[in-house]
């Protein structure tokens, strides 16, 4: 089964890379160059009509958006997942509100703290005060708990992805000690160190000027 991703150095990017790693499956990595365009360029757009990546080719077929494709992966093989209904549920609860909160927000607090040149402070607040909100909903998730939903799963690997950059929407994360012990955890799995540096991200002057770029188109 030949497996490609169309991917990038983003947080939704390697939640694939990562949930790839989990499963221990071969692929193989196109890195598509967002400040470049690629990803409006009519083949991509063929691949994923919204021009976003990532997108994942398995065998003959084609998934994009990263939660779709988390949800493929997990249920293809059978891992990632509980096998229960509720089991399932609640995963994908998780998984959702990576999908309309933590992800949404804090792309755009580093839009609004790291990217752009005119600096609007009640932007800035208001999108780092609703990712703290967030942070504080995961954090009591978490209570008494090693993995979001109890055994880990794509709920844990989506959240973590754009968690562990937090820094970079300059997000405080003080105080959120449930939050910090599952983010160690995360960090020490191999499938985690391994897909989070697939692609290999830029440096920080690189990423700013590429993310500039994107934006202004």
């Amino acid at each position: 089964m030949k497996i490609e991703l169309y991917t990038a150095a983003t947080p939704n990017g390697y939640k694939v890379s990562i949930a790839l790693e989990e499963l221990g499956l071969k692929y193989e990595v196109k890195k598509i160059e967002l400040s470049k365009g690629i990803q409006k360029e009519p083949w991509f757009l063929k691949l994923n009509p919204n021009g976003r990546i990532p997108v994942l080719k398995h065998g003959k077929e084609v998934i994009f958006d990263s939660g779709a494709i988390l949800y493929f992966l997990a249920k293809k093989y059978n891992k990632l997942m509980p096998a229960s209904e509720t089991g399932r549920m609640k995963v994908m609860q998780w998984l959702m509100f990576q999908m309309s909160g933590i992800g949404p927000m804090q792309g755009q607090a580093n839009v609004f703290y790291r990217y752009l040149d005119e600096k609007i402070p009640k932007a800035i607040s208001r999108y780092q005060n609703e990712c703290r909100r967030l942070y504080e909903v995961l954090d009591s998730q978490l209570n008494g708990r090693k993995w979001i939903c109890d055994d880990y799963s794509i709920a844990d690997i989506a959240n973590w992805c754009w968690v562990r950059v937090y820094y970079w929407a300059g997000i405080n994360i003080d105080g959120l000690k449930n939050l910090k012990k599952w983010m160690h955890s995360m960090e020490k799995r191999p499938a985690c160190i391994r897909g989070s540096d697939i692609p290999k991200r830029d440096t920080s002057k690189k990423l700013v000027s590429s993310a500039k770029k994107i934006i202004q188109t």
